[in-house]
């Protein structure tokens, strides 16, 4: 063999030429790429949006080969029906989040917590199976059905500075504006990005609003601002999807109340902590309210201040539920419960935005002893061994239940199906 020198005896190596068209012109060099997602499996996308008080109407439970969430007892008439989701159908996403790799509780409570807006990505019984018995990868097969150019909605609480204002500017027209940012200004540390479509403001689509409208709502905003922005090529995605843009699927940035969760351990003298059945000032609503906590107390340890207001316990939800229901759900918890709360001005911050306290909250985040502060007004110790004290709503007396005494536990089996 001869060498490209002209060798006699050396080794003539192949030449290898590289055309820009059709990539690198070498057999021996393999570029995995991507595996590919099926194209004939298109999931769908539901949504289902309730009233104040009604349920979404449908069951979700463990399929029996444990691999899948099903839906079940799709009730007629009600948000699931409306929404295309059919009795049989699997999870894939809920509200965004792959749901797959979740357990079936963490699932419940996503839902639970979404408040009147739920987003499922589903496909048909027969779909998945002949998915799983293809090997789809089921993630992969989720996000393509996003598009490449997807990224979720952000939720910013933009704080006014004393010499830039908000630091952002709003133009275009009615349901087409478009934010500008300063450099370093509060809005553009809030998340906020300069070419953001304008989706949302202080809980009012910007859709609804004229630019006179829009710029009232600005200025009658005080120190602050919460709005909902997109960049341009992952709104176009939500378009194609047909699929509102909401802070139900937004990551959020710098919100300015969060939800805390307390884990209690009862002590020798109780929770330390009186629930009552309240309507607070400059409102209709009734409330359940923490009350009283005891200087020392597990409930003061785990961060509750008086007047915080009870979201979740055991991180179900229970604001919609009677008061002797949530005493019989902390009986039932034993020694120990989770309780989720928040301070009375960041429920109303929620309210006037219209979304759930709940729908932020990280599951990862407790509060110990190191992090609470300590509300207005004296602690008083503990005196007497106690539970939770309600009063009724009729006459104000007080009703103490004594949630200390043993009761008769039950054994628990894992929860198959929920009521959604």
């Amino acid at each position: 063999m001869k060498s490209s020198t002209g060798g006699n005896n050396a080794m003539e190596f192949p030449r290898f030429t590289f055309n820009p068209k059709e990539g690198i012109d070498n057999p021996a060099l393999v570029i995995a790429d991507d595996p590919e997602t099926d194209q004939s499996l298109v999931p769908r996308l539901c949504q289902l949006k309730r009233l104040e008080g009604q349920s979404f109407g449908f069951h979700l439970r463990t399929h029996q080969s444990g691999q899948a969430f099903e839906i079940r007892a799709v009730e007629p008439w009600s948000p699931a029906e409306h929404s295309g989701l059919r009795d049989g159908d699997r999870v894939l996403e809920v509200n965004e989040d792959y749901a797959i790799d979740m357990d079936f509780h963490t699932v419940v409570r996503k839902i639970q917590s979404c408040g009147l807006h739920l987003f499922l990505l589903v496909l048909s019984a027969e779909e998945y199976e002949e998915a799983m018995t293809s090997e789809v990868n089921m993630r992969w097969q989720a996000e393509a059905s996003k598009g490449d150019t997807y990224s979720r909605p952000r939720l910013c609480h933009i704080r006014r500075d004393p010499k830039q204002s908000l630091g952002m500017t709003i133009s275009g027209l009615k349901n087409e504006y478009i934010v500008s940012t300063m450099a370093d200004s509060t809005a553009e540390k809030a998340g906020v990005r300069t070419g953001d479509r304008l989706i949302w403001i202080n809980g009012v689509m910007t859709s609804t609003l004229t630019q006179s409208m829009l710029s009232r709502t600005i200025k009658k905003s005080g120190d602050s601002l919460t709005v909902l922005v997109v960049d341009r090529e992952s709104e176009s995605c939500y378009t194609r999807r047909k699929m509102p843009i909401l802070p139900t699927v937004a990551e959020c940035h710098g919100l300015p109340h969060i939800a805390k969760t307390m884990d209690l351990e009862k002590g020798e003298d109780g929770y330390g902590f009186l629930l009552r059945h309240e309507k607070l000032a400059a409102s209709r609503r009734l409330f359940h309210v923490l009350r009283e906590v005891d200087i020392g107390s597990p409930a003061e340890a785990a961060g509750m201040e008086d007047g915080d207001l009870l979201l979740a316990v055991n991180r179900e939800p229970v604001e919609s539920l009677e008061h002797e229901d949530i005493v019989k759900r902390i009986r039932k918890s034993g020694n120990k419960v989770s309780l989720t709360a928040i301070s009375k001005p960041g429920r109303d911050f929620y309210r006037e935005l219209d979304i759930s306290p709940l729908l932020f909250l990280e599951p990862n985040i407790r509060r110990n002893d190191s992090q609470h502060t300590v509300s207005n007004g004296t602690k008083r110790a503990s005196v007497r061994n106690r539970g939770l004290m309600f009063p009724s709503v009729n006459n104000h007396n007080g009703e103490e239940a004594d949630l200390d005494k043993p009761r008769p536990l039950t054994p628990q089996r894992r929860i198959i199906d929920a009521p959604l």
